[in-house]
């Protein structure tokens, strides 16, 4: 299988039947190799089509947001639709006891979505060291 090459392609795949989380893994290598090279933006700027999930549908909203944000990079305007906002707090762990600490670490484009995860949530060993 070849790693996505946008954000967008995460979700015509996962459409597809595609796993979610191999999907976003795989993306976030392509775009972090591209990140490397100053070639990133585009990656995040072409609006995904609707998931029929709503969780993984917010989650690519805070993908595209934190990683315009994390990379200093323009945020896409769909990163806002209404739709990819959690009406119900979302937790990325069932463990009762982690819950506090998602809850004070989660980033902000997550933690206005009510996913509540990691303070790095999208950490990749291939992630480059911001100056």
């Amino acid at each position: 299988m070849n790693r996505p090459a946008t954000l967008a392609e995460v979700a015509q795949r996962r459409s597809d039947g595609e796993d979610f989380g191999p999907l976003v893994a795989e993306f976030l290598d392509t775009f972090y190799a591209a990140v490397k090279r100053g070639a990133a933006a585009p990656l995040i700027c072409d609006e995904p089509v609707a998931l029929s999930d709503i969780n993984e549908h917010a989650l690519l909203g805070a993908v595209g947001e934190h990683l315009a944000r994390r990379w200093l990079l323009p945020i896409p305007d769909w990163t806002n639709d209404a739709t990819r906002f959690l009406v119900r707090p979302h937790f990325t762990t069932p463990l009762d006891g982690f819950k506090a600490v998602m809850n004070a670490q989660s980033p902000l484009a997550f933690r206005r979505r009510l996913i509540f995860t990691e303070a790095e949530p999208l950490r990749r060993a291939r992630m480059p060291v911001r100056a």
